[in-house]
């Protein structure tokens, strides 16, 4: 009987960076989703989905460019959005512009749930990410976070709107122009 070989091992320093970059990987999320469900009664990813509509022009996105802009299928968002309608922050409706489409739409009471939201998990993420950082370690950290996030999947990630972006949210999701950040 012939013994499979095991797969090639990671040479000890891209294994100090693996080990290191997987503990992140497991921490960070439990992290704000912890602080997230403490205070706010949301997890990371609702919030994430309350954001997005927030941020969107008339606090409206199609389910397709949400389910894109939180990395979902659209079967685990609209079991999301299913629990955020039923809090009253979220509600379904056919695009008028196109009933075969289904919009997201943040209510008032929505808006208000990420305004309460937003000053503690910005405090964390400052605390666990921003404050551990020089400016250019972090700079550098969104410049590889994106190379891996776009290896994953070449999707481009998702940016926030930038006070020059005239459209707002619409095209807060685009990919930089070759080179501009490597």
């Amino acid at each position: 009987m012939a013994i499979e070989s095991s797969p090639a091992a990671l040479p000890p320093a891209q294994l100090e960076i693996w080990a290191a970059l997987a503990t992140l990987l497991e921490r960070l999320p439990s992290a704000l989703d912890a602080q997230l469900q403490r205070d706010s009664g949301l997890t990371h990813f609702e919030h994430g989905l309350l954001y997005a509509l927030d941020t969107a022009p008339d606090r409206s996105l199609r389910m397709s460019v949400l389910a894109d802009f939180a990395s979902a299928t659209l079967s685990r968002l609209s079991r999301a959005v299913t629990r955020l309608e039923a809090k009253g922050w979220v509600r379904r409706e056919p695009d008028p512009g196109d009933g075969r489409i289904t919009l997201a739409s943040l209510t008032e009471e929505g808006h208000r749930a990420v305004a309460r939201a937003a000053p503690a998990h910005h405090a964390l993420v400052q605390q666990l990410v921003f404050d551990t950082l020089s400016d250019a370690q972090a700079r550098q950290l969104g410049v590889i976070s994106r190379r891996i996030a776009e290896a994953v999947d070449a999707a481009p990630t998702w940016r926030p709107p930038s006070s020059d972006d005239s459209a707002g949210g619409s095209s807060a999701r685009r990919r930089p122009k070759p080179g501009a950040e490597r």
